[in-house]
């Protein structure tokens, strides 16, 4: 069974699906899967070290979003047929519609049915008529939590019996508890001194995360406290309007800092050197940054939203999405270090039972199921 992965939709700073691929397909390799990659021009070196096999190089016009989702309609499937593949894995919502091979696709959460006052008008309505299209065409799709297959079945109608759930891992060679020298350089690069301590957001900067409402408690919580410490939100930059304006109501002697999209060999140092890590997310198909920030042993703060408490079990501190709920946790938090340090010693625990071997095993199983059923999508003929 040769499997065709189009790898075409990862931008260019490997945030999201890019991470999610970097870390899958080698898994995938290791488990034994005869995988071949198609991906943009800039990325054959890429997957060609990943994988030991040379890669398909794709159009090059595919670097731009909508000559990419053309290349996907009218190009792809060429490259499937001649590359002899028996699956392809379409990792990002979209695929072709012509392709005349047994179909998996990869949906990465339900919001867009569940939440969709958290998407944009644009997106919310192109990835529920995307999901939809994967749904009923895919041999099988796959999801990356319980919860996020019992959404789409409540929501969208699907087949529970066509979705595998392969929950994401954790490098834990790069998600580890920090050493100091880490700690040292993220606390150089945010200006911080080496006594203040701060609580740390790492995330896109969207309205599901729930950004205004942490700065909002953050400044409750701490604003009378004379070591009070510094709120840290890191990310890429998102569609939150409401974020500029919770920002400007910040008090003076109260320190907001957003470093914006830090590298990967830097997330450690600032997981796991904060004194809290909070995710207060309305809505996540999994949450990966809660459970990178238990790998990195951080008290993490978080909701009980959908697929999160899958991820965090007993190994994190919830709260609700109000601000003044949240405020009481992280108010809670800072005043019981013991509590916190019961959370950094059961985090890592915890994240190691997440790993992408075990990822890549549940796509052995949604590849093997999709060959076996030889389900093409409908109105198409072998």
């Amino acid at each position: 069974m040769r499997v065709l992965l189009d790898a075409t939709a990862i931008p260019p700073d490997r945030r999201g699906v890019g991470r999610h691929l970097d870390n899958l397909v080698p898994a995938l390799v290791r488990a034994g899967v005869d995988l071949r990659v198609v991906c943009k021009p800039h990325d054959c070196e890429h997957f060609a070290a990943l994988t030991e096999a040379e890669p398909v190089e794709a159009w090059s016009g595919t670097n731009n979003r909508a000559a990419r989702l053309a290349w996907e309609q009218f190009g792809l499937p060429a490259v499937v047929k001649s590359a002899g593949a028996d699956v392809l894995h379409s990792p990002h919502y979209t695929h072709p519609v012509a392709v005349r091979t047994p179909l998996v696709v990869s949906l990465y959460d339900a919001t867009f049915f569940s939440d969709p006052q958290v998407h944009t008008a644009v997106k919310g309505p192109f990835f529920r008529t995307a999901t939809r299209l994967a749904l009923s065409r895919a041999a099988c799709c796959v999801v990356p939590s319980q919860a996020t297959a019992d959404e789409l079945v409540r929501t969208a109608d699907a087949d529970p019996n066509r979705l595998v759930v392969a929950y994401l891992g954790v490098d834990r060679d790069v998600f580890a508890p920090p050493t100091e020298r880490q700690v040292l350089a993220v606390r150089e690069r945010l200006g911080l001194n080496n006594r203040q301590r701060f609580i740390a957001f790492l995330g896109t900067l969207e309205p599901r995360k729930n950004i205004p409402a942490l700065i909002r408690a953050w400044v409750s919580a701490c604003h009378e406290r004379p070591d009070a410490p510094a709120l840290v939100i890191a990310g890429g930059s998102g569609w939150d309007d409401e974020v500029n304006s919770a920002i400007a109501s910040v008090p003076a002697g109260l320190r907001l800092i957003r470093p914006g999209y830090l590298p990967l060999e830097e997330l450690s140092g600032l997981l796991g050197g904060a004194t809290i890590v909070a995710y207060p997310s309305l809505a996540e198909g999994f949450g990966l940054p809660v459970l990178e920030a238990m790998s990195c042993g951080a008290a993490v703060l978080t909701t009980r939203r959908l697929s999160l408490p899958e991820v965090g079990g007993d190994a994190v501190a919830y709260t609700e999405t109000d601000d003044a709920s949240i405020a009481a946790a992280l108010g809670g938090l800072l005043d019981d270090p013991a509590r916190r340090a019961e959370l950094a010693q059961a985090g890592p625990e915890r994240a190691a039972g997440f790993t992408w071997d075990a990822c890549a095993e549940a796509h052995v199983v949604a590849y093997e199921r999709a060959a076996a059923t030889g389900r093409r999508p409908p109105g198409q003929s072998p």
